[in-house]
């Protein structure tokens, strides 16, 4: 890496959403936060929307950038983990956005490319990396049901393994997020091991026992979020660019 920013590939599902312009109006404003966050941070940010790109366009686009960041929005169709459709509370599936962001994420992990999945990110990489996910939560604490969209966040603890990268990077092993999820992490991917949980045990986070790959299931990027969780989980994905970037030129001196 060069005295310039590095380069942060912010992979949202879709910029249009005309049937459901509520919902749309919610994820764009989180999807802003983490662009804005994210060129706060030091880096280059590169927006880019994966429903609106065939899957080989969004791998080109994204080919340059040293990181990643995969943020909310629809479920996955089922299709790629093993499942059937017609599940309770089930979703508008956008394929060409998650055979897109799986090919991503798969691509990132080859390379050693740090990710970041925020959400149906998370879902994303554990569905990319083998995994499967538990499609209908009977909600507790996740979500708020039957709310207007601006109030579906729910607010509640997660505990986190002391241990883990993602503990250092937020500085405690008991923080309070934001969260809105009628999904989550079943089976896991191959070297994803959980970080994080609930206080009803389910898993909020994951990362990758070798590679530069965490995924929260809560919205750091949320209003409500604390104000420096975001921040803090995207210096932790610019110091594994670094140290990739170290190993790296290592080899090429060599």
């Amino acid at each position: 890496m060069t005295a310039q920013r590095p380069t942060l590939a912010v992979v949202e599902v879709t910029r249009s959403r005309p049937d459901r312009p509520e919902y749309h109006a919610k994820v764009q404003t989180l999807n802003a936060t983490v662009v804005d966050a994210g060129t706060d941070g030091g880096w280059t940010v590169v927006r880019l929307a994966a429903a609106d790109l065939d899957p080989a366009a969004l791998l080109d686009l994204t080919d340059s950038a040293d990181a990643v960041v995969i943020v909310g929005g629809e479920d996955i169709d089922p299709r790629f983990y093993g499942a059937e459709a017609g599940y309770e509370g089930e979703t508008t599936h956008f394929i060409d956005a998650d055979e897109g962001q799986i090919a991503l994420v798969q691509r990132a992990a080859d390379r050693g490319t740090p990710v970041l999945g925020i959400c149906r990110g998370l879902q994303i990489i554990n569905v990319a990396l083998g995994g499967d996910l538990v499609q209908h939560l009977d909600d507790g604490i996740h979500r708020n049901v039957g709310v207007p969209i601006d109030e579906i966040l729910s607010t509640h603890d997660v505990a986190l393994r002391a241990t883990s990268t993602l503990a250092a990077a937020l500085g405690d092993t008991r923080i309070s997020v934001q969260s809105a999820h009628h999904q989550s992490v079943g089976r896991l991917g191959a070297g994803l091991t959980p970080v994080a949980t609930a206080p009803d045990g389910l898993v909020e986070a994951v990362e990758h026992e070798a590679l530069p790959i965490t995924g929260v299931q809560w919205h750091p990027e949320a209003p409500d979020s604390p104000a420096t969780q975001l921040p803090l989980l995207l210096a932790s994905l610019y110091r594994a660019v670094t140290a990739q970037t170290q190993v790296t030129e290592i080899a090429q001196a060599a």
